[in-house]
């Protein structure tokens, strides 16, 4: 089966290429000749992975998804949340987020979080939404070098190592974005 993934980000296609294996062929918007950066206005990860779906699928007349993925950091009103690829500014630099984050943790006791996606799946004109979830914490200073964005930060819960010191594989048994993916595979393949 063939899906259009409404992203730009390839970090976040190669996630889903390694998970989905065999059986379905991931087409990215540079990949079906699209060249835009679709906005992300909404208050809820919901909202936004829904309009990125419905403007490639009105583009493309092709079954696709997207996902939108946000850290959500309980002891600061959730956020960055939905903002989480911008939270430092439009510039999508995950150093700045990176540092504004650990900068309004400087005097929190609770640094416990959560990383959140949800996809949004067109087929034939149907929208059917998946959740996946990554309970953890955010440390005092970054540790690693693989994985993007707050990676370096991010502590799974019942591990002592973040997201960026993990090999992909190990980062893949527990991402949210794999939780997710995982779901639309089973409904895919019924």
């Amino acid at each position: 089966m063939k899906l259009v993934f409404a992203t730009n980000n390839q970090h976040k296609v190669e996630e889903i290429r390694a998970f989905v294996g065999e059986g379905f062929e991931i087409i990215t918007l540079k990949e079906a000749g699209i060249n835009i950066d679709i906005p992300e206005p909404f208050d809820t990860l919901e909202e936004n992975a829904s309009i990125k779906s419905w403007t490639i699928h009105k583009m493309t007349k092709e079954n696709c998804f997207s996902e939108d993925t946000g850290l959500e950091v309980f002891s600061i009103n959730n956020e960055p949340g939905v903002k989480s690829a911008r939270y430092a500014g439009e510039n999508r630099s995950f150093e700045d987020n990176i540092d504004k984050l650990l900068n309004k943790l400087k005097d929190k006791t609770d640094r416990s979080a959560r990383f959140r996606t949800i996809i949004s799946l067109i087929i034939n004109g149907n929208e059917t939404f998946f959740e996946g979830i990554c309970m953890g914490r955010i440390i005092e200073e970054r540790r690693g070098t693989n994985g993007f964005g707050y990676d370096s930060v991010f502590i799974p819960d019942d591990y002592n190592r973040t997201f960026a010191e993990m090999t992909m594989e190990e980062k893949s048994h527990l991402s949210h974005r794999t939780k997710a993916t995982e779901q639309l595979v089973s409904f895919l393949k019924k």
